[in-house]
């Protein structure tokens, strides 16, 4: 009895010593095993079973994309200019079993290496060239830090300058400086606007007098045209008379009677002289001599 309570302790014991070595690695992830001291192996995604006592979990590495950021830097550049740049470094891990053994401490050393580079390469730069080439700058660090990092098993995937800030003295300089080039553009843009708007005045007058004349010629067409109809008529009524006049077949006497009426007519003008034809004072003195017969034998009451 007491050797079965003695196997079954033994037993527990080892299911929970295999128990305790199955390891799961997760996505995106991977172990450096060491056996004895030594690299064994590197576990990828999934179910793993370690050896107790002999196998050893060296490092857990993530095979995520990685970001650091990294604090400023002193550089220097060619015109003796001191500036802090600070730098952030985007990476991952492509060789797990170079990541542990390749290099102590790595990020340190990828640190250490960026601020060395930047100086390098800030140093060939002038001030003004450092402020506008931040991607030839970028571009530059990526691959020296690529090439650099690859015996570590680091792949690096960018380099961002997050700022770059010059002495105070220049810094207010530059202030400045931009202060008077949105001043010039402010100028500018209100004398562009100054300019479209006199510009739109000046079509709106156009437009107005031309609307104008237009309106002004057009009245004069149909005055125009009013008058020659009115004259037309007219005519038209002349000789609508005219020739009911000669199918009348008309006497003397009352041809010399409409004569008659149109020199009534012309009569009661403001002319100062008019020349009565022969026929019309013949008539007149017919119609005068007509009259006093009249009034003779007309009874007085």
């Amino acid at each position: 009895m007491p050797g079965l309570i003695i196997l079954g302790i033994i037993v527990l014991i080892v299911l929970l010593i295999i128990v305790c070595n199955i390891k799961i690695v997760p996505q995106a992830h991977a172990y450096v095993i060491e056996r004895l001291g030594t690299y064994y192996a590197t576990w990828d995604t999934g179910l793993h079973v370690k050896i107790p006592f002999l196998d050893k979990i060296s490092k857990k590495v993530s095979l995520k994309e990685q970001v650091v950021d990294f604090p400023p830097q002193p550089v220097i550049t060619r015109d003796n200019v001191t500036m802090q740049i600070d730098t952030v470094v985007y990476f991952e891990i492509t060789d797990p079993k170079l990541y542990c053994y390749g290099v102590e401490r790595p990020l340190s050393a990828i640190e250490n290496l960026t601020a060395t580079t930047l100086r390098n390469i800030i140093g060939d730069l002038e001030l003004d060239n450092t402020l506008t080439s931040r991607d030839t700058i970028n571009d530059k660090i990526r691959i020296i830090l690529d090439e650099a990092t690859d015996a570590w098993g680091i792949k690096v995937i960018r380099v961002e300058l997050k700022n770059i800030l010059p002495p105070r003295e220049i810094q207010d300089a530059m202030e400045k400086q931009m202060k008077a080039e949105r001043e010039r553009r402010a100028r500018i843009l209100d004398a562009e606007g100054e300019k479209r708007s006199q510009i739109l005045v000046a079509e709106g007058m156009k437009e107005s007098a031309i609307l104008k004349a237009d309106a002004v010629k057009e009245q004069k067409i149909r005055e125009a045209q009013g008058e020659a109809e009115a004259i037309l008529t007219v005519q038209k009524a002349n000789a609508d008379a005219l020739r009911m006049l000669n199918e009348a077949a008309p006497t003397d006497r009352i041809i010399q009677l409409k004569s008659l009426e149109a020199f009534a007519k012309a009569a009661d003008g403001k002319a100062t002289k008019i020349i009565i034809p022969s026929e019309i004072q013949s008539l007149a003195g017919n119609v005068t001599a007509i009259k006093e017969l009249w009034d003779t034998n007309t009874p007085k009451q």
